[in-house]
């Protein structure tokens, strides 16, 4: 991702609408459907600056990746130990068979080869592990968002599905979610491409602006995964080896 990206992040990741909301909705997620052990080992792939580390450290004990240097030095601080630095879909380093949860939270679509990180992941499980996958929504949404965090694609449930399929794993719970804003979010970036005006800055809106979208977002946390969800921006699914 762009420099301009990660520093976007360790501003805005505990006031942004799209973080905060995102997290609860995460964690009730998993609550519901991770059956995780009370004890739980858990690896965050891709983690940024570290802000879904405290809400992953509630079921268990978290380890954490990150390739870019300056982020990880974020998270590491978060987190109260150092963070891995091994990229997808090499993993270098990395315990095989030892994690009862992986998450990777918009991460799969930063990497050329999908299937092969996929494959990779799972070989980090215990037997009944699962891995968390979050990824953005619709390739015909593509704009300078999407260049800036250096995306290789978009997907559709269709295509998520057939990458999961090739990588050997099969899932449950695959939905959309972020879908209460998405018709407010297309005619943005429609308007955007329209005007010549397609940017990449994602900081918060004005304080009840961003007040507002957090809790339409939220809103969410009660309804995925119980209820079907319209197209959203993203998609969330658990995997897990056949």
């Amino acid at each position: 991702m762009d420099r301009i990206v990660y520093e976007r992040m360790a501003a805005h990741d505990t006031t942004h609408w799209w973080y905060r909301a995102r997290r609860d909705i995460l964690s009730d997620y998993l609550t519901r459907y991770g059956d995780l052990p009370r004890d739980a080992r858990i690896l965050e792939i891709g983690c940024g600056t570290g802000h879904n580390l405290p809400m992953l450290a509630s079921f268990g004990e978290v380890d954490a990746i990150e390739i870019d240097e300056a982020a990880g030095a974020f998270a590491a601080e978060r987190l109260g130990k150092p963070i891995g630095t091994s990229p997808l879909p090499e993993l270098s380093g990395v315990e095989r068979g030892q994690y009862d949860l992986v998450a990777v939270l918009d991460v799969v679509e930063h990497v050329e080869d999908d299937v092969g990180a996929l494959r990779a992941i799972a070989s980090l499980l215990k037997p009944g592990g699962k891995i968390l996958i979050t990824v953005p929504a619709h390739q015909w949404m593509w704009s300078a968002h999407d260049v800036v965090n250096h995306h290789k694609r978009r997907y559709s449930k269709a295509t998520l599905t057939a990458a999961l399929q090739k990588a050997g794993l099969s899932w449950r719970k695959l939905r959309w979610f972020n879908s209460l804003l998405f018709p407010a979010a297309v005619a943005a970036r429609m308007a955007g491409k329209l005007t010549g005006k397609d940017d990449s800055d994602d900081s918060p809106p004005p304080g009840p602006l961003n007040a507002i979208f957090e809790t339409v977002f939220r809103i969410e946390r009660h309804l995925l995964g119980r209820v079907p969800m319209p197209p959203g921006l993203s998609i969330i699914v658990l995997a897990a080896p056949k």
